[in-house]
C-alpha cells in the first residue's frame, strides 16, 4: 500500500541522524536495521550495512535506487536449488562430462 503524499517518504530518524551533516567518502559502512526506510537523495553516495536477519548486506546507494525501500537490495531468503528428477539427472550429466574432461586431460598430459 502507497505512503501518502502528503506525508512524504518515510525514513527512520535514527538512519537520518547518522547521515545528517556527513561525506558518504568520511564514512564507512552504516549499520541499520531499518529495512522499511525509504532511499531518499541525501543518502546517494553512502554504503549501509542492512540487516537481513541472519547478517548486514552492504548496499551501495546509487540515483536509481531513490523512491525504493533498503530492505529490496538486501534479501532475506537464499535460493539453494530446485530438486527433483530433472535436476537430478542434470547434474548426472554435468558430472560424467567433468569425468571424460579430466581423462582427457590426463590422456593428453601422458603424451
Amino acid at each position: 500500500m502507497a505512503r501518502s503524499i502528503k506525508k512524504g517518504p518515510y525514513i527512520d530518524l535514527k538512519l537520518q541522524k547518522k547521515i545528517e551533516g556527513k561525506k558518504p567518502k568520511d564514512t564507512g559502512s552504516i549499520k541499520t536495521w531499518a529495512r522499511r526506510s525509504q532511499i531518499s537523495p541525501e543518502m546517494v553516495g553512502f554504503t549501509f550495512g542492512v540487516h537481513n536477519g541472519r547478517e548486514h548486506i552492504s548496499v551501495f546507494v546509487t540515483d536509481e535506487m531513490v523512491g525504493h525501500r533498503l530492505g529490496e537490495f538486501s534479501p532475506t531468503k537464499k535460493f539453494h536449488r530446485h530438486g527433483g528428477k530433472m535436476q537430478k539427472e542434470l547434474e548426472q550429466r554435468q558430472k560424467e562430462a567433468e569425468i571424460t574432461a579430466a581423462k582427457a586431460a590426463k590422456v593428453a598430459a601422458d603424451k
